[in-house]
């Protein structure tokens, strides 16, 4: 039992000080919307794309992350597109918030081909807070330091960068996060000034020829961190299936690993989502396979959006590697 309570307040530190301006990435982008990976996304397809996205971390455990985000990314012109994001992260006794906003330009490389090439980059603006109200005197701990009597709360603008390269129905794309290092405050000693994080997300939709209405994709998706050098790999698998009206469901399911221990999965379940009259549903569920599967019910998402109606663009280079992007 010692063992299990060290190991959740290690996990607990280590994502308190991982956490701020690296929010961590389960598989909110898979309820179709690549726009969480990467601002290059936005304005690509025929819709004004919104998603509201709750996770709960770890049910079952007390204060637990538990994160509420929304994104919204439309196009502006036949090249263009802009997108914003807002989300509020709650870990333990930390509290994040935040707002994104993002811009992408789309080129045409070969038009025969179906190459395209698209940039983005995105500013952020986020803000950090300790609640230093919630602290409790422990028994090991009688009494809460004196010195810590204030609103201990930081705030940090960054940017992040990427590019993105699609050949008929083969995507990759590569992003770098928080290029900025930012100054540290002193009311932390562990606080870690370099955030930089790089995120690469491929895939392939594969469409039968007998059978316009079905795609399958594989995706892959890779995270690693600058300052420790710490990474970590999503395998997916989805399977769409579109009726004449472009309403569609899928179902799939993500395998999540760190790179050294490839045969000791993280998490692992089940993702459904359905797009009904623009209304769109989806939601995950990971379970935990780790020390911590005894004490928890699983990290659980559920995604709720609405495409709306936009007109289409004159340049292939905005549309989609699947035919969600565009159905409706």
């Amino acid at each position: 039992m010692k063992r299990i309570i060290t190991y959740i307040l290690f996990l607990t530190v280590t994502f308190s000080y991982g956490q701020e301006l690296n929010l961590p990435v389960w598989t909110q982008y898979l309820a179709d919307n690549d726009f969480i990976i990467s601002p290059t996304y936005a304005g690509i397809g025929d819709n004004l794309k919104i998603r509201a996205n709750g996770l709960t971390q770890w049910v079952g455990i007390k204060n637990a992350p538990d994160n509420q985000s929304i994104y919204a990314d439309f196009r502006i012109s036949n090249r263009s597109g802009i997108g914003i994001s807002a989300y509020n992260d709650k870990n333990g006794n930390t509290r994040q918030k935040g707002v994104k906003f993002s811009f992408a330009h789309h080129l045409t490389l070969d038009y025969k081909t179906k190459q395209y090439l698209s940039l983005g980059i995105s500013y952020n603006i986020n803000s950090f807070r300790i609640d230093i109200e919630n602290f409790n005197t422990t028994f090991d701990i009688p009494i809460i330091d004196p010195s810590i009597n204030d609103d201990r709360s930081v705030n940090n603008n960054n940017f992040d960068a990427g590019i993105l390269y699609r050949w008929d129905n083969f995507y990759l794309s590569f992003n770098a996060n928080n290029l900025v290092s930012k100054d540290t405050d002193p009311f932390t000693g562990l606080e870690p000034s370099r955030l930089l994080n790089y995120q690469l997300y491929t895939g392939y939709v594969i469409t039968p020829k007998n059978n316009k209405d079905v795609e399958f994709e594989p995706s892959v998706f890779f995270q690693l961190f600058d300052s420790d050098r710490r990474s970590a790999t999503d395998i997916n698998f989805k399977y769409r299936k579109f009726n004449r009206n472009g309403d569609y469901y899928w179902i799939g399911a993500s395998y999540r690993f760190l790179n050294d221990q490839f045969l000791n999965p993280l998490n692992v379940g089940p993702m459904a989502g359905v797009l009904y009259n623009k209304l769109y549903f989806g939601y995950s569920y990971q379970v935990t396979i780790n020390d911590l599967s005894g004490f928890n019910t699983g990290t659980h998402v559920v995604t709720i959006g609405l495409n709306l109606l936009q007109s289409a663009s004159n340049c292939a280079c905005t549309k989609g590697t699947s035919q969600s992007y565009y159905r409706l």
